[in-house]
């Protein structure tokens, strides 16, 4: 890796440790802090899911900011955004707000956040190839998701021993401090390089432009498309798995107010991000398949949550969601990789954020039906239920390696072809 790349990959892995950082203080006290404020388990998932309906509602728009204000803006607004509705979060939880309030404000984190999906991702690829990196793209994805990784194991265990020694409101006022200082750096170190952003165009042509755009070198393109056909299914389940580890681990250790434990279940997924994002580039170079392992991860994370329901052992179920999060984490660099070596440049960052409104799109569907699903017959059962639910992304997985896009055997140590059509399938 030449110089000018491993600044630009420096840059990329301090915006990604400050911000998961930020993010994380919350993460593992997020459920109990809802259910606290008075909410029932379908109305606390039902916030989660106004959160990612939000996502849904803002990828587009703000895929424009991306494209025609740069990443840069994009990342400095979503620092803004997310500082201030958190604080709003905040000022609920002490007023005991009703639950429309909290949907509202939850459809403000969503806003927040999309700023960031898609428009970091795509900025690290174009610098990364505008510097003359040629190595393959896992193993940069997968050291960022190592600092995701430390960022999220610092945060959540922070977060949550940090509300048990004060309440559970201080973390979120932590992650707004954290959050203005990252829009101090992300001013000074992020600037886009690599593409040039066209702030010409009027907003109304280019939200069109960026549908467009999305449609064609994403819903249009075989490969691209069945990838993101099965998104719904595994990040709605994601989503659901992550907040119901807080409650459902508290519950088995027999202490409702051991908010230090529920840092501990975003914890177990922080280290995993951290030991799958170091497996994704070795397990790649003996896989020959992106798909394979796609296809490996999908099955072997679903048969895990479904084992959960056979078990009441709070150790043997932690052992087991370790393993669930290892064997997604390593799954995801090489998912990221697949799709970024089947778009092309122009149009990386409306295709990735229009990827993300897909995975959004499913955990606004699932987080809810499978929080009933708690209150009918217990998190063992959600969560089984959840295994199921993710097996249904294997078929799409499944299409998507039948169209023989060279991107699913480009090696790690080399880039992808790239052309003017997205993704030079030999289909």
């Amino acid at each position: 890796m030449n110089a000018a790349a491993l600044k630009i990959q420096r840059v990329y892995l301090t915006l990604t440790l400050g911000n998961t950082l930020a993010a994380s203080f919350i993460w593992g006290i997020n459920t109990l802090f809802l259910l606290d404020a008075g909410l029932s388990n379908l109305e606390a998932f039902a916030a989660n899911a106004f959160f990612t309906a939000g996502m849904v509602l803002f990828e587009v728009p703000t895929g424009v900011v991306a494209d025609s204000w740069g990443r840069r803006v994009s990342f400095l607004l979503g620092t803004v955004m997310l500082a201030g509705s958190t604080f709003l979060y905040y000022l609920l939880w002490q007023f005991s707000a009703p639950f429309w309030w909290w949907a509202a404000v939850s459809v403000l984190l969503g806003l927040g956040f999309t700023f960031f999906s898609g428009a970091v991702e795509a900025w690290l690829v174009d610098a990364l190839r505008f510097s003359g990196y040629e190595g393959g793209l896992e193993t940069v994805l997968g050291r960022g998701q190592m600092v995701t990784g430390v960022g999220m194991l610092a945060g959540s265990v922070a977060g949550g021993v940090i509300a048990q020694a004060t309440n559970l409101g201080v973390p979120f006022l932590l992650r707004v401090g954290v959050l203005v200082a990252m829009f101090a750096v992300a001013f000074m170190l992020m600037h886009d390089v690599g593409f040039t952003p066209e702030r010409s165009v009027h907003p109304l042509k280019a939200t069109r432009a960026v549908l467009k755009a999305s449609v064609d070198g994403g819903l249009k393109h075989p490969p691209v498309r069945y990838i993101m056909l099965a998104a719904p299914f595994t990040e709605g389940v994601n989503f659901y798995v992550f907040y119901a580890l807080q409650p459902y681990l508290l519950q088995l250790f027999g202490d409702p107010r051991a908010y230090a434990v529920a840092g501990l279940a975003a914890a177990l997924v922080a280290g995993a991000d951290i030991v799958g994002g170091w497996m994704a580039p070795r397990i790649r170079r003996l896989v020959r398949r992106r798909t394979t392992v796609l296809m490996g991860s999908n099955l072997v994370s679903s048969l895990i949550l479904v084992m959960l329901v056979f078990t009441s052992a709070f150790w043997l179920a932690l052992v087991l969601l370790a393993l669930w999060a290892v064997v997604g984490a390593a799954g995801t660099p090489v998912r990221q990789a697949y799709l970024n070596d089947m778009i092309a440049s122009k149009q990386r960052a409306t295709v990735l954020s229009f990827d993300s409104l897909m995975g959004s799109a499913g955990g606004v569907v699932v987080q809810p039906l499978l929080g009933r699903t708690a209150d009918l017959y217990g998190y063992p059962a959600s969560l089984a239920v959840g295994g199921a639910v993710q097996l249904i992304a294997a078929p799409f997985i499944l299409f998507s390696r039948r169209q023989r896009s060279q991107a699913d055997t480009a090696s790690d140590t080399a880039p992808a072809p790239q052309g003017d059509h997205p993704g030079g399938s030999t289909a």
